[in-house]
This record gives C-alpha cells, structure tokens and sequence, in this order.
C-alpha cells in the first residue's frame, strides 16, 4: 500500500483515541451482574465451556446473520453449555449484532450468561492482493481500524468482552497470504495493554494472540525472535491452535493402525487412533509451556482453538488420511474436553455450526465441516447424547428444530467411518 500521509495518521490516531477516551461513561451505561467477573476467573474454569463461533450460513460474508439468527444461535450454544465466544474481526456487522444480540437475551433472562474474546484481525502489507505481501510491514490503515472497532467495543460492552486477541494465525509462516512478523502484533497487544493503564479500556480485560502452537515457540526455531519473547512478556496469557487432524497429513508419525491393534473391532481401533491425536496435542501444548519456561516466563496457556473436521474431498478424506467423520470429531471433542478440564486449560473448540464461506468453490472442503452443528442446525455426533437428555427441545435453526445427523442411528454413522 502506499505510504500514509502525517495527516492521515493524525486522524487515525483521533479515532483510537475517540474510540478508548469515554470508557467510564462506557461502564456507567450498563449494571449487568456478572460485570465483575474477569478473564482470569473465567479461563481454566471448567464451567465456561468455550466455543470458536461464526452464525454466518452463505458462502459469502456478504450476507450478514441477522440479530434473530444470532439470538437463535446464542441460545443453542448455551444449551450445550457454553459461555465463552471466540469471535475473528471487527469490520463485519456480525460482531455488534452479536454482542447486541447478547445484551437483548441478558434483559429478556437475567440468567443468560455469555462472553466473548473479542478478535481484532491482522494482516500484512499486501495481503489478499495482487502483489507480494511484505511480512515485515502490516497493513496499517485495516489493521488500525480493526484494532479501534475492538477498543470501541470493549467499551461499549465490558460485561461481555473479556479478551481481546490480537491477530489470529497472524504470525505463523504457512499463512503465506497474510502474515506479520511478531514486532507488529506486539505493538498493538503494547497499544492496548497501555490503554488499559491509562484507564481507557477495563483494567481486567485481558490481551492475547491467538497464534498456532509454532508460532509460540513450540516448533522451529526460526520462530526464536527477540520480539517473541517480548510478546511473551506483553500478553497476559498465551493462546495456542492445535490440530492433529491436519497433520494426519501433514506429519502422521501418531496416525494409522499399530500391528497390536489388529486385534481390535472397528470402534476401538478408532478410539486407539483418537487416544493418539490427543496425546498428539498434549504434546503441542507442552512444547509452548517449555519454550516459555526457557526463556523465563510464566503465564497461563490456554488453547484459542482446536477441532476436527467431519468431511473432506481432500487430504483428509477418503483419498487422503482418512481423518474425517463424526465419529473421530466426537471422540476427538470429548477427549479433549476431558483433559483440558481437568488441567484447568479454557479450549475454544472450533466451531459451533458448520460455515460454507470458507472454501465457497468446494462444497465438500473440511473448512466447511468444523462445526458441532450443520448449517441447518442438525446436531453432529459430539452432541447426540445431550440431544437425547432434552437439551435443544423446543429450540432452532431459521426456524427448523434441532435434530440429529444420521437419524441418530449410530451404525449408519459407523458404516461411514474409514480406518486409515
């Protein structure tokens, strides 16, 4: 992009001061009860189920959720339990009807609780273009403006946004499109951490980014940057991505059968497999918690997002790894589940509802099939058993009732699972 002019710069800066400066004012405008309670309480805190959450049901961000399909989804989220949102950018209208969406549920039922980590998008200069992105330099009017629209907001809503993250998968390498160098994401999580000083945005909010597992020290070494370890120092907890599922792929050293376990019916050869990718993962998370521990740092990791796919025409598919299907998601989601809550970690498992935006030119992509629920709000395996206590009765999707994927048959579901 070309280089901003002083001026500009100096009514940028106006809007990010105008955005953070009225903060008390902020506060004065809503009494919620559960404005007290802080990120620090709520992260490792098994009883705020985390959820990474986009409503939209098209194959283009064109065409926004309406306040009615968020509040339709807000509440079959809170039905599975969960409290805590991950959210990717401000830009769209998604995210003020969302935190509108929430308020408006909050006055209708006091006890409606949901919070959100707040995603602030960064992107380098040239990204998504025609022209060689330069990682060294960011894009700075997107992402100034992003970071105000989230100052804004946090303000606006400090009884729902707890989190701020700054970029997600913003500084990992094989994000070729986008990516920034860790200098840049530290200036903005230093940008906000000295707003909160300043007393313009709520002191307890907290600031991360959320950030492959790599990019945190826990893979190469070219990672190994001195603003990485200032990063470390900025943020006030580590938010780490996870996913076995594609390195199936991309590094199956845990993937495929033993000889011992030949043995083995067809269910148990799969739970053997997911029993694998989650010690896979374990193993992601301890390679940051001991790069952290190396360079002298001790702060709170929690896993920003983590998921398995339940379809693929790809690499993880039939031709491919054979990864996915709702049986392996399942297992993958609740073994997770089980592990992060006992240790005390927050997982934002990505996602809530199947998106088609993702990859629009191929219906059967794996970025298409994250989601617990389908886009028309079928509840994936993972949930069958929740579906079966009640929990979603009386409940929809653009007005169609929640109902369960494959009948809830179990052996038509297992006659599609692949062994790899």
């Amino acid at each position: 992009m070309p280089k901003l002019s002083l001026k500009y710069f100096l009514f940028l800066l106006i809007i990010i001061n105008l955005s953070a400066c009225n903060f008390q004012d902020g506060v004065n405008k809503e009494n919620h009860s559960e404005f007290n309670i802080t990120a620090a309480q709520i992260l490792g805190d098994s009883n705020y189920i985390a959820l990474c959450y986009g409503g939209y049901r098209t194959i283009s961000r064109d065409t926004q959720p309406t306040l009615t399909q968020l509040k339709e989804d807000l509440r079959i989220m809170r039905a599975m339990g969960a409290k805590v949102l991950r959210t990717y950018n401000t830009k769209y209208a998604e995210i003020n009807n969302l935190l509108k969406a929430i308020t408006t549920l909050k006055e209708e039922d006091p006890t409606f609780e949901m919070y959100v980590m707040l995603g602030a998008w960064i992107d380098c200069e040239n990204a998504w273009s025609n022209a060689e992105p330069n990682h060294e330099k960011e894009n700075e009017l997107a992402n100034a403006e992003e970071i105000a629209r989230a100052v804004q907001l946090a303000n606006q809503y400090p009884a729902i946004v707890k989190i701020i993250s700054v970029g997600n998968e913003a500084m990992v390498k094989w994000a070729t499109s986008y990516y920034v160098s860790p200098n840049i994401i530290l200036k903005w999580v230093n940008h906000l951490q000295q707003l909160k000083l300043e007393n313009r945005l709520p002191k307890d909010l907290w600031i991360t980014s959320s950030d492959n597992f790599a990019s945190w020290g826990g893979g190469d070494s070219s990672y190994y940057v001195d603003n990485l370890k200032k990063l470390y120092q900025a943020v006030d907890y580590v938010s780490i991505h996870t996913y076995p599922m594609h390195d199936t792929h991309y590094n199956p050293v845990f993937w495929g059968l033993k000889a011992s376990e030949k043995s083995l019916n067809k269910t148990e050869k799969i739970d053997s497999l997911m029993v694998r990718s989650v010690n896979y993962a374990k193993g992601q998370y301890f390679s940051v918690k001991s790069y952290m521990h190396s360079i002298g740092v001790e702060k709170p990791i929690h896993i920003g997002e983590t998921g398995w796919a339940t379809q693929s025409d790809g690499f993880y598919g039939k031709d491919g790894s054979k990864a996915c299907d709702e049986y392996k998601s399942a297992r993958y989601y609740q073994l997770m589940r089980e592990w992060t809550n006992k240790e005390r970690i927050t997982c934002f498992f990505f996602e809530a509802f199947d998106e088609k935006w993702k990859d629009s030119k191929n219906p059967n992509g794996s970025e298409n099939h994250f989601g617990l629920f389908t886009i028309e709000g079928k509840a994936k395996n993972t949930l069958w058993e929740m579906w079966d206590q009640g929990a979603f009765k009386n409940l929809t999707r653009d007005g169609r009732p929640i109902e369960k994927t494959y009948n809830g048959i179990k052996e038509d579901l297992i006659y599609t699972v692949e062994l790899p």
